[in-house]
Parts: C-alpha cells; structure tokens; sequence
C-alpha cells in the first residue's frame, strides 16, 4: 500500500486508475481505526477496483471545547491496519494542503435544513467543518464510491445532500454500524471510556432498541422520548436528546407515523460523549 502525501502525487495515481477504466472507491476517516473503518473499506471493495483511505484530524468540525487536541493520532497503527486489510492507497494530507489558505479564511459549505437540529444544535459549527472537508476530500479524489457509516447518521445524511445539491458525480454509500458484544456502537471515542464505562455505555444501544419497540407498540413519541432521557440519565448519563425523527431528513414525524423513523440518542458518560441510532421500519431496522 503507498501512502501519499501530496495533490499532485494522489491525483497521478488515481488519474493512471481512471485512464485503466478502474471503478474507484474512497473511505475518508479521521484515522484512530477500528473494526467498524475497516468494514467500510470492505463495503468499498465490494463495489470497486480500487479502494483508498484517508487520514485527516479535520480542525474545522471541532467545537472551541471538543476534543481537537487530544483526538488520537496512530497513523503507523492505521497505516497497518489499511495495509492488512487490502487498501491500495493512503491518502495522509497535511493541513495546509485541504486549506491552503488557513482553516479561518477557509471557504466554508453550508448544508441547511437537516443540519440544523439534534447535533447541529448541540455542536455549532460543526456541519460546516464536515461538509467543507469532505467536499475538498471529494474534490480532490473525485471517486465513484465514497463510503460512510450510518453510526453517524446525521452526518451521512449531510453529506448526501451535499453531493446531490452540488452534483458531484459520486455515490455516497452508508455502511452498517459495527457494534461490541454489549451493542456499544464501535467508536474511536470509546477507548476514553473506562472499563466500567464500557459496558456501562451498553445502555445506550439498549434505550434504542426499546424506543423501537414502543413505537411498534402504539406509543405516543413524545412519552418514548421522555422515557429514554429518564433511562439514560438514571443509568449515569447526561443525555444531549432522544430523538425520534423521519429517517430520509431528520424531519419530527407526522401524527401516527410509525415507519420510515430512525431513533437517535446523544448522551455524556464522563468525560465522552457518545452518538448511536437505531433504524425503525415496520419493526425491523
């Protein structure tokens, strides 16, 4: 597996795929990998020729008092990893190569509507940061597959509006959410947590599960919400919102809908703050 650094050198490579007539897919990451990157890498080489990742602790989705400076960087772990796992190429920018002229003069994309509610209102700021570097990500790639997670769900919804509204000519495919034996949603996040703090964290797929299955029971959402904030926080957490919403854009239901949801949790465990959702179609998500 090569790793690069540069536009030009990425951009020659990919350029010799193309001109071979190579389907090629693309699995951007902040690097710190786990199970749950590495099955996305998997998803891409089922639908491509040639698969690349890339590493970028991106600054811009970083609130002032998130954790930017002590996000984990194990770049020759992942690099192996990648390596392992088939990957053909690493992509491993520097800052000022996504930003050439600063990350506070940078131009910025603003994806609205499904953005602006649950983490948009709890983390300001931080769509624009993911949009805007994606985009540059895509720009410079320009892959056929890029491939996110739906354990991000509000942010893979950003970005698939983000290539339909500019039309870039990608296809953006969610993977499944890999999970731990607990249900905990795999995370680069989770090894902040203490031992008694992971399986603690089980709860949270748990509170999605029977959201779920409230809904299939008829009960009202507003009393399914308030159900899962009050089992969260009596299981030790600071809950951000339990949320049931339309699936396709994070819209609150109509009256009496019950498929087509998803239900999404951010809570506090500690010092971690930890993101899950749970898919509701006719019962089974």
């Amino acid at each position: 597996m090569d790793m690069l650094h540069s536009a030009q050198d990425l951009r020659a490579v990919v350029g010799r795929w193309r001109t071979a007539g190579l389907r090629i897919g693309f699995v951007p990451t902040m690097g710190n990998l786990h199970a749950g990157h590495y099955s996305l890498l998997r998803t891409a080489r089922e639908r491509c020729d040639r698969v690349l990742a890339s590493v970028f602790v991106n600054p811009t989705q970083f609130g002032p008092n998130e954790d930017f400076a002590r996000y984990p960087r194990t770049l020759d772990a992942d690099a192996a990893g990648l390596a392992e796992q088939g990957c053909d190429l690493l992509f491993v920018p520097e800052t000022a190569t996504l930003y050439p002229f600063g990350t506070e003069a940078a131009t910025r994309v603003d994806v609205r509507g499904v953005t602006e509610m649950l983490e948009g209102a709890f983390r300001p700021g931080h769509f624009a940061g993911v949009a805007t570097v994606v985009l540059r990500l895509l720009n410079l790639v320009q892959p056929d597959v890029a491939i996110f997670g739906r354990k991000d769900y509000q942010q893979l919804l950003t970005i698939r509006r983000l290539a339909a509204d500019l039309c870039l000519p990608v296809d953006i495919v969610a993977a499944p959410t890999l999970r731990e034996a607990n249900g905990l949603a795999m995370s680069s996040r989770n090894q902040y947590l203490s031992p008694v703090e992971r399986e603690q964290a089980a709860a949270i797929h748990h509170t999605l599960q029977a959201m779920r299955e409230s809904v299939i029971r008829g009960e009202t959402l507003a009393q399914i919400e308030a159900n899962a904030v009050a089992a969260l926080d009596a299981s030790g957490f600071r809950t951000d919102y339990a949320a049931l919403r339309c699936a396709d854009d994070l819209a609150l239901p109509p009256a009496g809908q019950r498929d087509g949801l998803v239900a999404l949790i951010a809570a506090r465990l500690g010092n971690t703050r930890l993101i899950d959702n749970l898919a509701i179609d006719n019962g089974v998500g």
